[in-house]
């Protein structure tokens, strides 16, 4: 009885199925559009957020505005890359993996899905 070859496995060379990798590739579109949706949200609420607090501040009084007073432009620089820039930096990476996923489905790119599949 020597059936080594015989595992419950599959080879990894193995090629999936044209339908299975077309709804792997569709599946994994449709899960990178919601990621950017909802990175686009985020973003949204926070420049929403920035403008509800710099017209709270505007209509304060000239005293009270002195009291208050503003975050410092560091502070807002570094809040403005973590909430904005880095986020739709993101979102440009995964609408450019998108992208490949609809090449392939359209044949001018090979059909290679991540091995997190």
């Amino acid at each position: 009885m020597s059936e080594s070859s015989a595992s419950p496995l599959p080879p990894s060379g193995l090629k999936k199925k044209p339908a299975e990798v077309l709804s792997l590739l569709e599946a994994l579109i449709a899960k990178r559009e919601q990621e950017v949706e909802e990175i686009e949200q985020m973003v949204e609420r926070y420049e929403r957020r920035v403008r509800k607090e710099e017209q709270a501040y505007r209509s304060l009084s000239p005293l009270r505005r002195m009291l208050t007073g503003k975050k410092p432009d560091h502070h807002l620089a570094v809040e403005y890359i973590h909430y904005v820039k880095k986020p739709m930096e993101k979102a440009r990476l995964l609408r450019e993996e998108i992208n490949r996923y609809r090449a392939m489905i359209d044949g001018t790119l090979p059909a290679e899905l991540p091995d997190a599949w």
